[in-house]
């Protein structure tokens, strides 16, 4: 277990070969850190730092990596009507969580914030490989991609060792290939976020990533009233109706990026858009408790 990314990152690899295991488990904790830098806001010294930095100023040449990393990241906003947005770093220290007295931002500074998003404002030179946010304080940021990515990743560097059973956990978003040390599917639980420590619904996966959006660990309550940390990039308020969103799908980062979006849409707009895409499913559960699932779950529970 190592610390990356801000959270809690396991690699578990069923191999014969345990030194190979070992070695390969500590390459693919290289290509988190490597993963990190590359993408990561808070490191002055990223690239992604240095387009945020240079928003209405200039271009930023950036490596080919990044560069379609963005570009993904901008066919899924679109994708979602933009309901996943990675300008949403616009909005950082808007809503303090961790204040010692929350406070509500006023109006004026949340559309001071949203004039400064929106994902199709982003310019991009394919040719060059050239970055630009046209507008000062426009910001990039893959809080909502970037541990899926760095799972993918992982896994890669597992698959190309030549291991066919293993698992990733990135901060809790899980990436599963092959089977377990049983040779069964490997098992995960959905977490009830009414009752902590209660597991809501096991299900059965290979192959497959899972990855959960919830407003239960990280809130605030401001005059008897629970706001959650995820925010509608289109509003810059908190998402107040679901208590968590859990995606499946054979791509950790697509899931790590819908998990945000149908949490975003909402329970019904959420559901519907997700049974109308094929190989992916949900977990939704609103804030009353009530829990909403796509059609395929049933083919996962244990």
């Amino acid at each position: 277990m190592r610390i990356k990314m801000g959270s809690r990152f396991e690699i578990t690899i069923v191999a014969k070969n345990e030194e190979l295991a070992r070695q390969t488990i500590e390459d693919a904790y290289l290509e988190i850190d490597r993963i990190e830098a590359l993408i990561s806001s808070w490191k002055a010294e990223s690239k992604t730092s240095e387009i945020n930095r240079q928003a209405g100023k200039s271009s930023v040449a950036v490596p080919r990596e990044l560069f379609s990393l963005i570009e993904r990241a901008r066919r899924v906003s679109e994708w979602t009507d933009g309901a996943f947005d990675i300008t949403y770093a616009a909005f950082d220290g808007l809503w303090d969580f961790n204040a010692p007295t929350p406070v509500i931002p006023g109006r004026a500074a949340v559309e001071a914030c949203l004039s400064r998003v929106g994902w199709h404002r982003i310019q991009m030179v394919p040719k060059t490989n050239r970055v630009f946010l046209p507008q000062e304080g426009m910001k990039i940021g893959f809080g909502a991609i970037g541990k899926g990515y760095a799972a993918n990743r992982a896994m890669a560097i597992i698959s190309k060792a030549g291991f066919q059973h293993a698992l990733v956990d990135a901060g809790g978003d899980l990436l599963a290939k092959g089977n377990d040390a049983n040779g069964n599917d490997w098992r995960i639980g959905i977490a009830d976020p009414n009752k902590k420590g209660h597991v809501l619904m096991e299900l059965r996966l290979s192959n497959m990533a899972v990855v959960t959006s919830g407003d239960y660990e990280r809130f605030v309550v401001i005059d008897g009233q629970h706001y959650g940390h995820i925010l509608d990039p289109r509003t810059g308020w908190p998402v107040r109706d679901l208590h968590s969103v859990t995606i499946l799908c054979p791509d950790a980062e697509l899931a790590d990026a819908l998990a945000t979006a149908v949490f975003v849409k909402g329970a019904v707009d959420g559901l519907a858009f997700v049974n109308s895409v094929k190989h992916v499913e949900a977990v939704i559960i609103e804030g009353n408790g009530h829990v909403h699932t796509s059609l395929g779950i049933q083919n996962l529970k244990m």
